[in-house]
């Protein structure tokens, strides 16, 4: 594992040192804390370009590793929404947080998870409290992450399309609530099925708009599925956000027939993308 962030430019390796001590005052069971991904690898993107008379700008996230000797506090949810909540710069670089325990991770490398083997072989090591060491992680070729990330997609894009025919029922019944709760799930599962094929690991998350987040991270496409450059764009796309919880549990949440017409309408967009771009990948693990 790699241990200098030297590539970087100063900026970023401030704002790195910062949430590296914002997260051992405040999650003091953190062992290790890895920067992987993009910044980890040199290849991390700023990018904004125009498209008519829309703007799409994307800036690849700080993804880091918690490790922590702690399943506790690996799993302490709150705790990790403050830690975000105080290192979250809405002008600096965006930040996406895993945590695991130690065994956990070593269990994983163990197995041949080959996410947590690139992070151990990429990574950068930006704290090491020096109590733990990390399993030995085997190389794989590409083959194995063929056949793996052709199976997750099988698997989360036929759940996607399911939960999509399922809308569909439930709108032509008029069962409005119940329609953008399964339009919800269709987007969510598209989301993930994007993840596993490039990385092989799957948050446990529902909130789609930060994994839209980290799927625009490996294709810019994904930034256009959702656009929300007008306040009826972002209004339409919070009704659809707020979904997952609201639409099943709060008597006030209310989508029309219109408005999910037009949200189902870009959900079609997202999985005939989703499936091209799951499909190139899946075919570049072999390629050459």
């Amino acid at each position: 594992m790699k241990k200098s962030t030297a590539h970087l430019p100063k900026r970023k390796r401030d704002e790195l040192k910062y949430i590296v001590k914002v997260i051992r005052e405040m999650a003091p069971a953190a062992e290790m804390i890895i920067l992987f991904g993009s910044h980890a690898r040199g290849d991390w993107v700023e990018d904004e370009y125009r498209e008519g008379h829309i703007t799409y700008k994307y800036i690849s996230d700080f993804d880091i590793l918690v490790i922590t000797g702690s399943k506790k506090s690996a799993e302490n949810g709150p705790l990790w929404n403050r830690v975000f909540d105080r290192v979250y710069d809405p002008n600096g670089t965006p930040i996406n947080i895993i945590r695991h325990h130690i065994e956990d991770v070593n269990e994983k490398i163990a197995a041949h998870n080959f996410f947590f083997g690139d992070i151990k072989k990429e990574g950068i090591l930006l704290y090491n409290s020096g109590n733990h060491k990390l399993a030995r992680a085997r190389k794989f070729s590409p083959e194995e992450r063929r056949t793996k990330a052709a199976r997750d997609f099988r698997i989360w894009f036929k759940m996607a399309r399911e939960f999509f025919i399922d809308y569909e029922h439930a709108f032509k019944r008029r069962s409005y609530k119940k329609a953008a709760f399964e339009l919800h799930q269709a987007t969510e599962h598209a989301y993930h099925a994007v993840q596993l094929v490039f990385t092989g690991y799957k948050v446990k998350a529902h909130d789609i708009e930060n994994l839209g987040k980290t799927a625009a991270s490996f294709e810019n496409e994904f930034l256009k599925i959702f656009p929300r450059k007008t306040k009826e764009e972002d209004r339409l796309f919070k009704l659809l956000r707020t979904a997952y919880i609201e639409a099943r549990y709060d008597e006030k949440y209310r989508i029309t027939r219109k408005e999910l017409d037009y949200l189902a309408g870009r959900v079609k967009k997202l999985h005939t993308l989703t499936k091209k771009v799951c499909k190139q990948k899946i075919e570049s693990f072999t390629a050459g």
